[in-house]
């Protein structure tokens, strides 16, 4: 049986001081089947010159484009891998991570899109943390905003064919949008493994947009259904906006009940 071929795309821009650690994660899988697209939008950080020292082990473009999503979009149209997937150019891919997911996707060809756990890692790269990647749930993913490890998800070319390109008007939410999508096609399959690291550190978009991030966020949790009379919808606001600004003990106490909220209205619905 031929392996399936896995494309992976890195975005990039002006990423030097990270993406040669990123692009060796993804080379030392020696997964053969590997096709591997850095879609850099114009770097003049050094970026470039550490592409070019990897030779032919990738193929990558350098112009200017229009941002993350239309980036990926590049990259997906350029791939040739049965299997997709995007890692930004500061994660990483932890060891064995291609063959664990060819492997499985070979053994359930039922499943059109796989996800995984993901550590967090500082600047040097020291662990900090986990993001536990939930059991499958459409209705949580839209309603609470439940994201996936965005580094540990990888989707089948049958299930892009069908669910599209990302969103280019989105600059923050484009991967929980495009989980949805596919969701909405068919159940995600959740691996119980570590497959990436996300790399915290304060360049970031996740860290130095937050507000935007959130807000473009539940803009993307109504598009998928999230009405103002639900519960979440609420909640999630709340959570933002108000309790920040709370003393702890005070916060905590809120969150109880916002929970019990919650408890009550899932008893309605069942």
């Amino acid at each position: 049986m031929q392996p399936i071929r896995i494309s992976v795309i890195t975005p990039s821009l002006n990423q030097a001081a990270f993406i040669e650690a990123t692009i060796r994660s993804v080379l030392d899988q020696d997964y053969a089947a590997l096709d591997y697209i850095v879609i850099d939008g114009g770097s003049t950080d050094g970026t470039l010159a550490k592409l070019r020292g990897f030779g032919n082990r990738l193929r990558w473009v350098s112009e200017p484009d229009h941002g993350q999503s239309d980036a990926i979009n590049k990259g997906m149209l350029m791939a040739s891998g049965d299997v997709m997937a995007y890692l930004n150019a500061d994660d990483l891919y932890l060891p064995g991570t291609l063959e664990r997911v060819a492997n499985y996707l070979a053994t359930h060809p039922e499943a059109e899109w796989v996800y995984g756990h993901c550590q967090v890692i500082d600047e040097t790269g020291a662990f900090m943390g986990k993001l536990n990647a939930p059991p499958f749930n459409l209705r949580r993913m839209i309603q609470r905003a439940e994201f996936l490890p965005q580094p540990a998800v990888f989707w089948r070319r049958s299930a892009a064919t069908v669910v599209g390109e990302f969103d280019a008007r989105l600059h923050y939410a484009m991967d929980y949008d495009y989980f949805i999508r596919l969701a909405k096609q068919s159940p995600g399959h959740r691996l119980d493994a570590d497959l990436a690291c996300f790399r915290f550190q304060p360049t970031s978009k996740t860290i130095t947009s937050e507000e935007e991030h959130w807000r473009e966020a539940l803009m993307v949790s109504e598009r998928h259904g999230l009405e103002f009379w639900m519960p979440w919808y609420w909640i999630r606001r709340t959570r933002h906006h108000a309790l920040r600004a709370l003393p702890g003990p005070m916060q905590q106490l809120i969150f109880r009940k916002l929970r019990r909220v919650q408890n009550l209205y899932q008893r309605k619905l069942k």
